[in-house]
């Protein structure tokens, strides 16, 4: 496990991986938001209660769901095919990032989506690299969403929510249809979930996981090419 530096500056992470058996690697460092560009194209991901350092994690295996895969279930295909809801995109991301972490606070008071995590990651999509799904009722009511980071050719999943039945599996599903339109590789879930277990994901080897960064030109630090209309 590493420390990192103390420093108000961007910096990178070290090029070898070596991590607790959880999958912890560093402690410490800053959440610029080039920091968390460095970090995520290399994979790392922050994740951290509000009294603990900044804690950045790499798992193995890691938890992944290639967009073509996802599972789409007869219950979410009537629910598509009823178009209840409104649906989307990068039209209201501040609003997705308060509801996750309204949702995360409910279940954890200690949750990890906090003020200065928040502020990187509005950066981030003024920047064009962070992006959400919004579901909305026909009335104008956010119900559901979620949000992550683009780059190259690989989806970051962070966080999403719901406030009504299923809302947020049709904010997953609609993203993988926009992802596989778009020739992304991958949608990185990070760690193991049931409930994306059975929307399609799947575990895959460190090693695996590094090869589709690298050919998903990640290391080039581009926002994704998400070309996706409201």
């Amino acid at each position: 496990m590493y420390r990192l530096p103390d420093i108000e500056e961007p910096f990178d992470f070290p090029n070898n991986f070596q991590t607790s058996p959880e999958g912890l690697l560093a402690v410490g460092g800053n959440l610029h938001p080039d920091t968390l560009l460095a970090a995520y194209s290399r994979g790392i991901f922050p994740w951290f209660n509000r009294n603990d350092p900044i804690l950045w994690w790499h798992p193995d295996p890691r938890l992944v769901l290639f967009p073509k895969d996802v599972h789409v279930s007869k219950n979410m295909h009537s629910l598509i095919k009823q178009q209840h809801y409104k649906i989307t995109i990068n039209s209201a991301f501040d609003a997705v990032l308060t509801a996750c972490a309204a949702t995360r606070e409910q279940k954890r008071p200690d949750t990890w989506l906090l003020p200065p995590l928040v502020s990187a990651l509005k950066t981030l999509h003024q920047k064009g690299y962070a992006h959400s799904v919004e579901i909305w009722t026909h009335a104008g009511t956010l119900v559901g969403g979620l949000y992550g980071v683009a780059l190259g050719q690989v989806f970051f999943g962070e966080s999403m929510f719901h406030l009504e039945p299923n809302t947020s599996k049709l904010a997953l599903i609609t993203l993988c249809k926009i992802l596989a339109k778009n020739d992304y590789r991958v949608l990185d879930c990070q760690v193991d979930s049931a409930h994306l277990r059975s929307m399609g994901a799947q575990t895959i080897p460190r090693k695996r996981f590094l090869e589709l960064l690298q050919a998903g030109e990640t290391q080039l630090k581009q926002p994704g090419r998400l070309k996706i209309s409201g």
